[in-house]
């Protein structure tokens, strides 16, 4: 990874799993990274782990689907620190995974497009609100998708629709942006072993090793597939216009 000594991240949804993994390796390269999530008590544990590793971090307590909490977010980012160099919107929630189409409520609807991809779009708008203001102007956004949001999965729709709506959120503004230097991209993630895995486990009622030794086997096999003359050809990781590359100078924003 190139140095990022210096450069602000902010990583939103990163009390947990892969937030917290990329918070854990963006400070050791040198970003001072902002955490928001709801999760006050681990976000703040997190935080002082990496002070306490060396590195530069603070927790921000935030409902990413609220406009509100998100803009104070942003607020005090460019408070403490000055600018946003990248941000990774990474919130997620399981409501309404593992329920039939006709079966979830409106209720469960609401909350699970709200932190899936709700949370994702004000995030973006305010990082890039900021990321255009910002003297030198510029700076990178990756969203967490999923191989959900390439098609969809029998008990996931809501789920698998967030995603693939996070992917056009994705497609559409890395178009409108990357002329004016910022470059958006998406993570099409596959089964990662995180509390919310392990949660949708256990609410599935399955037994947890089984079922993620299926989930890891089913990401394995979506990784290729099999081209017209029976050649095995890799997917393109490239979402819109832009390589995903996090900024390590203020010239190559």
């Amino acid at each position: 990874m190139a140095s990022l000594e210096g450069k602000v991240v902010v990583i939103a949804g990163g009390s947990s799993g892969i937030g917290a993994a990329a918070a854990r390796l963006f400070a050791r390269h040198g970003a001072r990274v902002v955490l928001a999530a709801r999760g006050a008590e681990r976000g703040e544990a997190l935080a002082a782990a990496i002070r306490d590793a060396g590195g530069d971090a603070r927790f921000v307590r935030a409902d990413l689907s609220r406009d509100a909490d998100v803009a104070a977010l942003m607020a005090e980012t460019v408070r403490v620190h000055g600018r946003v160099d990248a941000a990774f919107n990474n919130a997620a929630t399981t409501d309404g995974v593992y329920s039939q189409t006709a079966e979830f409520t409106e209720e469960q609807y609401d909350r699970a497009m709200a932190m899936n991809l709700k949370s994702v779009w004000l995030c973006m708008k305010h990082e890039i609100l900021q990321m255009l203001k910002q003297d030198p102007p510029g700076g990178a956004i990756v969203n967490t998708s999923s191989l959900n949001g390439l098609g969809g999965a029998p008990g996931g729709a809501l789920y698998s629709a967030a995603k693939a709506g996070v992917l056009g959120l994705t497609k559409s503004a890395a178009r409108e942006y990357g002329s004016r230097g910022i470059r958006i991209n998406a993570l099409v993630a596959g089964a990662f072993r995180t509390p919310m895995l392990e949660e949708a486990i256990a609410r599935a009622g399955g037994a947890p090793r089984k079922a993620f030794a299926r989930s890891r086997h089913a990401t394995s096999s979506s990784r290729r597939w099999r081209g017209s003359a029976g050649r095995k050809k890799r997917p393109r990781s490239r979402c819109g216009s832009a390589r995903t590359r996090l900024p390590s100078s203020p010239d190559t924003r």
